[in-house]
């Protein structure tokens, strides 16, 4: 995603809006869906289970004479997290932009529930130096927002504090703070999640992954997120799809990390280095280190470590 001007000459909310993806699950007969069908070897079609929100069956990708995905399955539910690991190049970005239609797959079926609503986080925001903008400013530019909704997504995030900063002079853990309160302002009912830690300390990180689970039991929705950070991640996810352009392995994150097919993949240094990573902690942080209340996240107090 940039952020910049457009070939409009200035600011344009187009510029900002991630692609609709709610067409597809809707009438099966609607022109649009019949030319997805005609016309690409993927087909696009709604599921028949409603607890199901996403369902990918044997996706087939390639670019020029690379293969980059082959025969990939993933299903999310509601109340789900599934996160996608594997090493550079193993194909896990792309995987999640033809989930969400940015990308056409070559073979295979894509099933989303009907009206399906996607919050997306971006793997990382590229932000024009010259052109200020706050936060609140850049957060009315997403789709339905409105004021109201940023000061309940901010605060959710434990970012209340932000509103008016400069989103140029945003930390890595402010910004990440500040996508995932974009991606919830469109009251997903599935949150995509492109490496949410990027850039963002190993205290950081361990504090938004225990926010991501906190967002999943709050809101009931389903998480497909990409992640490196297997030693923390782990401990917060229900399902872990080990990927290199084919599903290595899957299972519970105990079962993934045994793997050998994991092991192999990863080294025996390297998976010992990413070992489950169990954090046992009642209460999460926001921007200046006070207290989330996680049943009203407005609510802070301060947290005494002595």
């Amino acid at each position: 995603m940039f952020l910049g001007k457009c070939g409009q000459g200035g600011l344009h909310k187009g510029c900002y809006d991630i692609p609709h993806i709610d067409v597809v699950g809707r009438d099966p007969a609607s022109p649009l869906k019949q030319l997805l069908t005609l016309n690409t070897p993927s087909i696009f079609r709604p599921v028949t289970n409603p607890d199901v929100l996403l369902d990918l069956q044997s996706i087939s990708y390639g670019f020029g004479t690379r293969q980059i995905l082959t025969n990939i399955s993933v299903q999310i539910k509601r109340g789900q997290i599934v996160t996608l690991i594997g090493p550079n190049g193993a194909g896990k970005t792309t995987l999640i932009k033809i989930a969400m239609r940015l990308l056409q797959a070559h073979a295979g079926q894509v099933i989303l529930n009907p009206n399906l609503r996607i919050g997306y986080m971006p793997q990382r925001l590229h932000v024009d130096a010259t052109m200020p903008i706050s936060v609140t400013r850049f957060l009315l530019l997403a789709p339905h927002a409105q004021r109201q909704n940023i000061t309940a997504a901010l605060a959710e995030v434990g970012a209340s504090d932000l509103h008016n900063s400069r989103l140029q002079e945003l930390s890595g853990g402010e910004m990440q703070r500040v996508l995932l309160a974009r991606a919830l302002l469109q009251n997903p009912q599935l949150l995509v999640l492109d490496e949410p830690t990027q850039g963002v300390d190993l205290k950081g990180q361990a504090e938004l992954y225990r926010l991501i689970t906190q967002i999943r039991d709050r809101h009931r929705c389903g998480v497909l997120m990409v992640s490196h950070d297997l030693h923390l991640v782990m401990s917060a996810t229900d399902e872990v799809i080990c990927l290199n352009q084919h599903v290595c392995c899957h299972g519970h994150p105990e079962q993934v990390s045994n793997d050998p097919a994991y092991l192999e993949l990863f080294g025996k240094t390297g998976a010992a280095a990413m070992a489950v990573y169990t954090h046992h902690h009642n209460h999460s942080h926001d921007l200046t280190g006070a207290v989330i209340n996680e049943q009203h996240p407005e609510s802070r107090e301060q947290h005494n470590n002595g």
